[in-house]
């Protein structure tokens, strides 16, 4: 099978476990992810974010549907001022831990990967933001940084 990109959706970001999180969806399905493995993600959220340490409270997630029955979800907190922490959570892929097939039954994954080719886009952009935003004024700007986003389309060809 030849290799094709997916599709990448962004959310309004939420309130998640004290943290602000930014939403990046990514499926080969022009429906986009269904309701229920939505919820089911971002109900074990706050089982992937650090403790707070300082830093501004912000995280961005990538939720992926695979093409089969996988479902992947992303989280990367900003910790220590400049450092991302990761945790990752996937359903229905037995192979990384799952106890079944049902893309909306999420359980923590233990594997140190931090994402796949479709949903490594938004890294480069997030560092950026942050950045622009956090790191480089001299009064950082949480609220600016959550809004600004990867723009949605296809997960590849943004060079």
């Amino acid at each position: 099978m030849a290799f094709t990109e997916k599709l990448l959706t962004v959310h309004p970001p939420i309130e998640v476990a004290g943290r602000r999180v930014k939403r990046y969806h990514v499926t080969g399905d022009p429906a986009g992810i269904a309701p229920d493995v939505e919820r089911a993600a971002y109900a074990i959220l706050p089982e992937l974010l650090p403790e707070p340490d300082g830093t501004p409270p912000a995280t961005f997630v990538v939720l992926h549907r695979g093409g089969d029955d996988g479902a992947y979800l992303n989280a990367y907190s900003w910790v220590w001022d400049n450092v991302l922490h990761f945790g990752g959570a996937a359903a229905g892929q037995p192979v990384l831990g799952c106890p079944d097939r049902d893309p909306a039954h999420f359980v923590p994954t233990d594997r140190p990967w931090i994402g796949c080719v479709w949903e490594l886009p938004p890294l480069l952009h997030e560092r950026d933001a942050w950045v622009r935003h956090l790191l480089a004024p001299e009064v950082p700007d949480l609220e600016a940084y959550l809004t600004d986003l990867l723009p949605a389309g296809t997960t590849g060809g943004r060079a």
